[in-house]
Order: structure tokens, then sequence, then C-alpha cells
């Protein structure tokens, strides 16, 4: 075995290239499309069989993606290995009829989606992004706000010299959620002949539907069969002098999401023994509700699909063995401790960053990292099998066929990249990088000379090594 060196900055330079490009669960299940056919894989429908070794993927309706690389043993006898993770991110939501004119201004009429702090939303810069199906059933997708050519939106505020009233409300309360709308059409309307002298500027809502009209071939009409999204405009860049920490919107969920394709694309050559397979899904942050989220029958239906064409004489009893058989490593943001919020719980089983302690329900990395209590740790495992959601006193949905080990991070734009934890725990010259990825799925089970994505080590300035072959 030789070491070979890969700087963890070309990682976390392809993290912040691809979180810039998928802004949305659409963008990202394109995106990821892009990247698993340029390494091989090809989608499941065009295979009549399946053989060890083969890369495939599954998606449906441009937005959950599972792709996986076809193991030894058959899914139907060993079942597969699965690293989950969501790609939508909090946003704002235009409204089946979006257009409305105040005073002299046009806005989109906006509903939130996930959760938010409502004032992290005003006066910055916006993007807009998201797909119009016309009458006739043609698609325009929609893309303004990030390239340096393009305007932005935004949502105004006042002034802090006339916000005494607005200063003595809550946070909740201050800026009501019906407001958070987006200006988006300033030009007033040419005045009427016969309009009277002292009449105001009135809004030119026709003038913005001519635009659109004219620029995306859609009329007003055409935006009630629309999915359009808002989210902040702006590309992921780095923070400090030293860099060491990642600035970007849509950190939750898809720093895991990312990681486990990445780990895929990267192991992708190898042939496991057991399926070894990644879930990119969408609807997380609204309770994974909807024919795209984990309450769908997506999963099942993919796995389905493989045993299709790996047995003569396939039956709906394997794809539940399969699924019983089966482990799955689901994984979601989670928060380092703030210095400036020391009053905040700091918990006592999490990961260090900088020395820091990372807040999380339950971690799994071995980076000098600590467990927490067991009984904990079986609470949250659940068999793939059973893949109904329940729900707890409080309502809140949670899902039985993955290890959960999400913490909410803070608010958009101020997340980090995970595998950024490896050169905090690198400069303590300590332990082994995320070896929870390569083992669910099931790379590093054999030890023999061709294993060459695990057996990772931290270097004190912060590489990787990966071993190869000599």
């Amino acid at each position: 075995m030789k070491k070979k060196y890969m700087p963890l900055s070309e990682y976390c330079k392809e993290y912040m290239r691809y979180l810039g490009v998928a802004k949305t669960a659409r963008r990202s299940y394109a995106e990821s499309v892009r990247l698993l056919e340029a390494r091989g894989f090809k989608d499941i429908s065009t295979f009549k069989t399946l053989k060890p070794g083969d890369k495939v993927y599954r998606g449906y309706l441009d937005r959950p993606v599972m792709a996986a690389v076809i193991g030894k043993k058959p899914v139907a006898e060993v079942g597969l290995k699965v690293v989950g993770g969501h790609t939508d991110a909090p946003r704002l939501d235009l409204k089946p009829k979006p257009l409305y004119e105040k005073g002299p201004y046009v806005y989109f009429d906006c509903h939130i989606y996930g959760g938010i702090k409502k004032y992290q939303w005003l006066v910055r810069p916006l993007a807009l992004y998201g797909t119009i199906v016309r009458k006739d059933g043609s698609k325009v997708n929609v893309a303004v706000g990030d390239d340096p050519k393009d305007p932005v939106f935004m949502i105004s505020d006042i002034l802090p010299h006339l916000g005494y009233d607005q200063a003595k409300k809550t946070r909740d309360e201050f800026f009501p959620a019906e407001d958070l709308d987006v200006i988006a059409w300033t030009t007033f309307a040419k005045p009427e002949k016969d309009a009277k002298k002292d009449a105001g500027p009135k809004a030119d809502k026709n003038a913005l539907v001519e635009f659109l009209k004219k620029t995306y071939k859609v009329d007003e009409e055409d935006l009630l069969s629309a999915e359009l999204e808002i989210v902040p405009a702006g590309m992921p860049r780095e923070v400090g002098f030293d860099r060491a920490l990642i600035a970007g919107y849509g950190h939750d969920d898809r720093v895991c999401s990312f990681a486990g394709l990445q780990a895929l694309l990267d192991a992708c050559d190898e042939v496991p023994q057991q399926t070894a397979s990644i879930l990119m899904c969408d609807k997380e942050e609204i309770g994974s509700v909807g024919a795209t989220g984990m309450t769908s029958s997506f999963f099942e239906n993919t796995v389905a699909e493989i045993i299709e064409r790996q047995e003569k004489n396939a039956r709906d009893i394997m794809v539940r063995r399969a699924l019983e058989r089966s482990s799955m490593l689901s994984a979601d943001v989670t928060a380092t401790a703030d210095p400036q919020r020391c009053g905040l719980p700091q918990g006592t089983g999490g990961l260090e960053v900088h020395g820091r302690h990372v807040e999380g329900r339950f971690e799994r990395l071995r980076a000098g990292v600590r467990r927490e209590d067991p009984q904990d740790h079986g609470r949250r495992r659940r068999h793939l099998a059973d893949g109904r959601a329940r729900q707890d006193g409080e309502g809140r949905r949670r899902h039985d066929r993955a290890v959960h080990v999400a913490v909410r991070h803070g608010r958009p734009g101020h997340g980090h990249a995970a595998l950024e934890h490896a050169r905090a725990v690198g400069t303590r010259g300590e332990g082994r990088l995320l070896e929870h990825v390569p083992r669910v799925l099931g790379l590093s089970e054999e030890l023999s000379a061709d294993r060459h994505f695990f057996n990772t080590d931290i270097t004190p300035n912060g590489d990787m090594t990966h071993e190869h072959p000599s």
C-alpha cells in the first residue's frame, strides 16, 4: 500500500463549487446526475439485468436521486448499505399568483419554506431560481441573481432611526411573515392623460408581465404552474485569513449529501461485497412529505427496481427482506459551539473544532470523537423495513429508516463544510477522518490491497493521506 496525499482544500473547493451551483433541490439533482454520469453511472432504466460493479442511478421528478454500485452479493439476500442526506434548504417560495402591486412597486408574494430567521432575509441580495411550465407543456428554467451581470432581488426594511416602534417588538413580531415579500419591479407606470396632477406614482405590473413575456415567453397565467424559489444570492466564500471555514447558503444539508455523493464517486471503481448506495432526498425541511420526500415510496421503489434486474423471479417479499437487512446512515448538519454565545448549552457528546465543542445528537465519526450514551444510540437506530413516519408528543415527524445524526445549524450563510472538521483534528495530530461514510457503504470491510478510499489519516498540516495500491 502506498500513501498519497490529497489536500483537504481540493475537497472543499469542489464542495464550494457544488454549493454555488446546487442552490435548489432541482439544481442539486441536475448537478448530481451530471457528476454521476461523468463517472460512468447510468439511469437504471437502461439496464435489463444488473451484475456486480454496475453503476446505476434513479431519479424522480428531477428532485430525489439514488445512486448505487452493485455489490457481489444480491440485494435480495443481504440488503444494501445507504448514506442519506437531503438537498432542500430553507427558502422563500413564490405563491401560485405571485405578482401584486402595493404603492408604486410590484412585489413577489412569497411564503416561507422550512425554518428561517426572518430578519436575516431583509435587505440582502436575493436570487430567483425555478421552472415555469407553459400552457403547451414546455418548460423554461429561470436563474437570476448569481451571474455578475444579473440584477438581484431584495426585501426592504426601514432605516434604524425610523424603527423606534419596531425595536420594541420581539424577533418574531417586528416583521410579519406575510410582509416577507420581494421587490420585483419599481419603475412607475406612465401617468394617464386624464390623471389628476396631485396623483402619486402607480405601480406598473403590466410592464413586468410584458418583460416576462419577452424574456421567457410566458404570461401571467403560466405562473400558476411555476415553481419559483427565492434564495440568497452570491457564491460560497472562505472565512477568515486562515480560510478555515466556508460561508454559503445551503449547508443544510448539502454538506452531508455532497459528502456521500463524493464518497461514492471516489470509490465507484471498486466492487463492494454489499451494494453501496447514496440517497439524496427532498422535502426534509417541511417534514419529508409529498411525492419526493421520504414518506413517499421512492426509496422502496428504487430498491425494487434493483432487485427486479437481479432476480429471475422477483417478488415483493424480496424487497421487504432486503430493506430489513439493509443499513443506513442518515446525516444532517450540526452546529459548532459559538464563543459569542457562551450561554447556550455546549453538550457533552460531540465533536470539537479548533478545540471547541460541536453540538450533536449522535456522532459516529472517528476523529477523536466521543459517543453519546449507547442507550441513546439504540433509541435512534431503526430497521429500514419500518418506513412509516411516526409522530412524537410534540407532533414532529421522525423517520424509522435511519440513524439520525442531525442538529440544525444556525443561520443561512454561516455554516461550514463538515470535512473542515478534519483540519482542526489534524492540527492536533489526532485520529482518523470520517470513516463512517465508507464503512456504511461497505468499502472498508475488505482490507485487501485494492481498497483505496479509506485508512485515511490527517497530517499535521491538515492534508489527508489515502492508501492506494502501489
